[in-house]
């Protein structure tokens, strides 16, 4: 198993694994223009970094760190955490933690101060596996708003 920042060939992998995650969002095409314009942008932003964990060399596992620029706690950054999805199959088998180990594994070696993830999940077991990966439960309260 190997965890590695994701690049313009793996869009199509990429896109299955999103398509896992909210499946009823329209599919995205790899050709599709949009989708590849997003794509390059968030490989050409330093501060995006879109991570996949690679068993038997396919992409299996995926997440995006998003690293926030800030003028407090020293100025150190911060990070967020989104679009964590292991193909539904391969689930319960350690490679979405080893891959978030990894993204934290960045974000402290970025300086960041602290990361944040927020999950729609409310399954326990999900919710117990964001606390192996090393989240801690409870200590802040997340808000939403939608346009």
């Amino acid at each position: 198993m190997t965890c590695r920042s994701l690049v313009a060939a793996d869009l199509p992998v990429l896109l299955e694994l999103l398509a896992e995650l909210h499946p009823d969002d329209p599919r995205l095409m790899p050709g599709d223009p949009v989708a590849q314009r997003v794509w390059e942008e968030i490989l050409n932003d330093r501060r995006l970094r879109t991570f996949g964990l690679e068993v038997e060399g396919q992409v299996v596992s995926t997440c995006t760190l998003v690293l926030v620029p800030n003028l407090t706690r020293g100025c150190r950054p911060y990070g967020v955490i989104e679009n964590v999805v292991t193909r539904a199959s391969l689930r319960s088998r350690g490679f979405g933690t080893a891959l978030l180990r990894q993204a934290l594994a960045v974000a402290w070696d970025e300086g960041c101060y602290k990361v944040m993830l927020e999950t729609g999940a409310k399954s326990e077991a999900t919710l117990r596996f964001y606390e192996q990966a090393g989240f801690v439960r409870g200590v802040k309260t997340g808000f939403v708003a939608y346009p």
